[in-house]
């Protein structure tokens, strides 16, 4: 199992993260958290992709605003994670993503995020050099930054249904990145790879999950 452990990103502030993968891992992951901060679900994915041989950090980006976050899915940890978002800068959270990748060392690295992280995994191909590939779940703030460059391959995954971000959004991204892999999941809603959520489509998580193993798997070889 992992351990939170402390890293220092490059302004100097300190953060919680969850670390978690084998000794020998020769791949390497940052894994980005919803709104929700580092809590059961992001720890769970991050022992998830650790079982498959990656070393995982997953960066308590809310530290920022307010330490040791941890909110569940209902009407309160919505409200509380958008407030707790507003707080903290895009170029902090990024630094924060750049400290944690650097704290993997020389491994070949890729970035996954879900929700805000979803959009945040997008910036890491595109604000940074850092990462051999990113799978973006249901980023909502991608739309608007669709034109960015990205500097290594990306995935993206939406829900049909998700309240969030229309398919006019995924349509739009699909015409600004044609080289970008975008899969959409009929019926699925936003946050649709999360068991903690009413929103949990089992057998949509379940094909995009098994579509970014093999994606990072291709890229970070």
């Amino acid at each position: 199992m992992g351990q939170m452990v402390t890293l220092t990103a490059s302004d100097g502030h300190t953060f919680g993260a969850y670390r978690s993968g084998p000794a020998g891992a020769r791949r390497g992951l940052v894994l980005v958290q919803e709104i929700f901060g580092v809590n059961h679900h992001i720890r769970n994915k991050v022992e998830e992709f650790a079982a498959l041989g990656f070393a995982v950090i997953a960066p308590a980006l809310f530290d920022r605003a307010e330490r040791d976050v941890e909110l569940g899915y209902d009407q309160a940890g919505m409200q509380a994670g958008i407030a707790l978002r507003s707080k903290v800068p895009d170029a902090g959270a990024m630094a924060d993503i750049a400290a944690s990748a650097k704290a993997l060392g020389g491994l070949r690295l890729g970035i996954v995020g879900y929700c805000w992280g979803g959009t945040l995994a997008w910036w890491g191909a595109t604000r940074t050099e850092l990462f051999r590939a990113a799978s973006c779940w249901y980023g909502g703030g991608i739309a608007a930054t669709r034109n960015e460059t990205p500097h290594c391959p990306v995935q993206m995954h939406f829900g049909e249904t998700d309240g969030h971000i229309p398919m006019s959004d995924v349509d739009q991204i699909r015409a600004a990145q044609p080289e970008v892999e975008v899969y959409v999941y009929a019926g699925a809603g936003h946050g649709f790879g999360c068991d903690e959520r009413g929103s949990f489509d089992a057998a949509s998580a379940g094909v995009a999950l098994e579509r970014t193993v093999a994606f990072l798997e291709q890229h970070l070889a």
